[in-house]
């Protein structure tokens, strides 16, 4: 799974690190909790209560885990705090895609460190955690760079956050934990989901046995693991009796998914839309991030036979160059993706496109970056990724000779997001006066505006009601720019 560069936005939740009161969460803001009881107006001050923050950097995959996180810490008592120097525990959840979110993270912690020693002389300690993929893949390293951590833990160890913060506390040093569980943390934490966003995230696999030569995923993930068909059927239901609409599927490599069904049975992505599909109150499903390689004839089919499958399917191909494709180890040509892309669109011609872009991969040439160019406009994306070739610690890629200067790979990254931008504006500018089906995600920036998604994902704006948040309804688009559309409610609706 990629970082996000210039051309895409991906949809995210507010901020993990901060909370409104309407959400019901408790939020603390001095040194003691106030709590609202039901009569008007009254207040009651209880005594002080242990506070997190969390940061999350990357994919959807870490906002999972971090709202997994979240929960498993409420549940022990924990309150959320958007001020670092109220918390009694600091979460960086981290991504290891690119160096500069992998550096982010240790200019991140300096901060956090000053107001750790500024906490300890008021007599307050403060435990400071690095997850995610950093974690994993430096491991004592940033423990070394950054002493004042107190707990390392890795993707497959956060079911396991409250009994290593245990152990911090006792023994007094750090903790390191990256070991590789498989489904331990998914038993655990999927156990605290009790609320739910309209649109959610449900992680279904993880890992990746493909070995792509610019990638982490693989060392700092570990091997495909799909969770068994019944456990992500039951968590889904809770997330739809929760208020979800729509399930957003996530995977390292989701189309690779081959869960235990019943009897023994393998199930493929396929079968598991097929599957959630019949959950009563289940409108949407979508699914990211996949691999052109697994993508079968059953999955292409699902798109055209399952009403509740999105019409938009985010598939990266990295290059339009055979050479440099065969230098990825990407395992496909530009030819088979081109043809697999006209399958897909046989089958559901309205699906809207995405895909993720290297540019700058070492040994690149104009020829190879005029291929990729190519192959974008043979295609035409809806919306992509695109960003320069960041080396990676470990891969075999960032030991290949031939690295290309950074400004080269800057005018490079402008062409290939100069078109990617063009083709987004004419997807969107080819909305316009369209009626579309809109699942309302929450309240805009003012309490008239309202903020939801296109069944394409696109981002679209209306007047109206908050209390049409979480409900799908009819807009016709009025507007377009490059990454969001505006669009008036149906009159039936506007009237109600």
């Amino acid at each position: 799974m990629t970082a996000a560069g210039r051309g895409m936005r991906w949809p995210r939740p507010l901020s993990l690190a901060g909370f409104k009161s309407s959400s019901g969460r408790t939020l603390v803001t001095n040194d003691a909790v106030k709590m609202h009881t039901e009569l008007p107006g009254a207040t009651r001050t209880l005594p002080p209560q242990k506070s997190f923050y969390l940061k999350t950097f990357g994919c959807q995959m870490n906002v999972y885990d971090s709202e997994r996180m979240m929960e498993a810490l409420a549940s022990q008592g924990y309150a959320e705090t958007e001020n670092l120097e109220l918390a009694d525990l600091v979460i960086l959840n981290t991504c290891h895609i690119r160096e500069k979110a992998a550096e982010k993270v240790y200019s991140d912690l300096g901060r956090i460190r000053d107001i750790k020693i500024a906490r300890q002389a008021n007599g307050r300690d403060t435990i400071i955690t690095v997850a995610g993929c950093v974690a994993q893949a430096e491991g004592a390293e940033i423990v070394r760079r950054q002493p004042a951590v107190d707990l390392v833990i890795g993707p497959q160890s956060y079911h396991r956050l409250g009994e290593l913060m245990t152990r911090a506390k006792q023994e007094r040093k750090a903790i390191i934990e990256t070991e590789f569980t498989e489904n331990a943390k998914f038993e655990v934490l999927a156990k605290a989901r009790k609320r739910s966003t309209p649109s959610a995230f449900l992680t279904v696999q993880e890992g990746c046995d493909k070995f792509c030569t610019f990638c982490v995923v693989p060392y700092t993930r570990g091997q495909e693991f799909s969770r068994p068909t019944a456990e992500i059927v039951a968590e889904a239901r809770k997330l739809v009796d929760a208020g979800a609409s729509e399930i957003t599927l996530l995977g390292q490599n989701v189309n690779a998914y081959h869960g235990a069904g019943d009897s023994g049975s393998t199930v493929s992505l396929a079968g598991l839309v097929r599957a959630l599909a019949k959950i009563d109150g289940l409108a949407r499903i979508r699914y990211m991030t996949s691999h052109p390689r697994d993508m079968d004839d059953d999955l292409i089919a699902a798109h055209a036979e399952i009403p509740q499958l999105m019409p938009y399917l985010h598939l990266p191909v990295q290059s339009g160059s055979d050479r440099m494709l065969e230098a990825m180890n990407r395992k496909h040509s530009a030819a088979e993706y081109l043809a697999l892309i006209a399958r897909v669109r046989a089958a559901r011609p309205d699906i809207a496109l995405s895909s993720d872009f290297i540019v700058g991969f070492p040994g690149e040439t104009e020829e190879d970056i005029a291929q990729t160019l190519d192959l974008i406009r043979k295609t035409g994306f809806a919306q992509s990724f695109s960003f320069k070739y960041s080396p990676r610690p470990g891969t075999p890629a960032a030991g290949l000779g031939q690295q290309i200067p950074d400004g080269v790979k800057n005018e490079r990254l402008q062409r290939v997001q100069g078109l990617l931008e063009e083709q987004q504006m004419g997807f969107n500018a080819g909305s316009l006066g369209q009626t579309m089906a809109v699942l309302i995600e929450r309240v805009g920036r003012d309490t008239t505006q309202l903020v939801g998604r296109t069944p394409y994902l696109q981002l679209i704006h209306v007047t109206g009601p908050a209390s049409l948040v979480g409900q799908i309804v009819d807009v016709t688009v009025t507007g377009f720019r490059q990454m969001s559309l505006t669009g008036q409610l149906s009159t039936d609706i506007a009237a109600a």
